[in-house]
């Protein structure tokens, strides 16, 4: 017979960001690198929306337990890769899931990063102005 696990988890990553998540059967606490969401992200309501959309998807808002270590990126990517993290832990920990979190992109790494600065030019693309005469 296969034995519960403790916890589930997912690794979520936008930009440089990384979360690792574990989803313990809860009450709805949340705790991010041992702060409460409020504290390691301020005021910013769009920020707490990201970072619940994927529970309140599926519906399960209260019934987990969050555990988040996130780390690298700024605000908005770590968001982002805490959204990412959680739905992963979702589907780990019920693979019915899957579709409801699929069909809202919360499955989906976002491959899209900073891109480098190039040699001779100012930044990624922009180039000192160029003049004919």
């Amino acid at each position: 017979m296969a034995e519960e696990k403790r916890y589930y988890q997912g690794t979520g990553r936008r930009k440089t960001a990384v979360a690792r998540v574990r989803l313990f059967p809860g009450n709805g606490e949340m705790i991010v690198n041992g702060r409460t969401p409020g504290e390691f992200f301020g005021a910013r309501g769009l920020l707490h929306a990201i970072i619940n959309s994927p529970l309140e998807a599926t519906g399960a808002t209260g019934s987990w337990n969050v555990l988040i270590k996130v780390r690298g990126g700024g605000e908005s990517g770590q968001a982002q890769a805490v959204r990412h993290g959680i739905a992963r832990a979702l589907v780990d920990a019920d693979e019915t899931l899957r579709p409801i979190l699929r069909k809202a992109g919360f499955l989906t790494r976002d491959p899209r990063m900073t891109e480098r600065k190039k040699v001779g030019l100012r930044g990624a693309r922009k180039a000192k102005q160029f003049t004919k005469r």
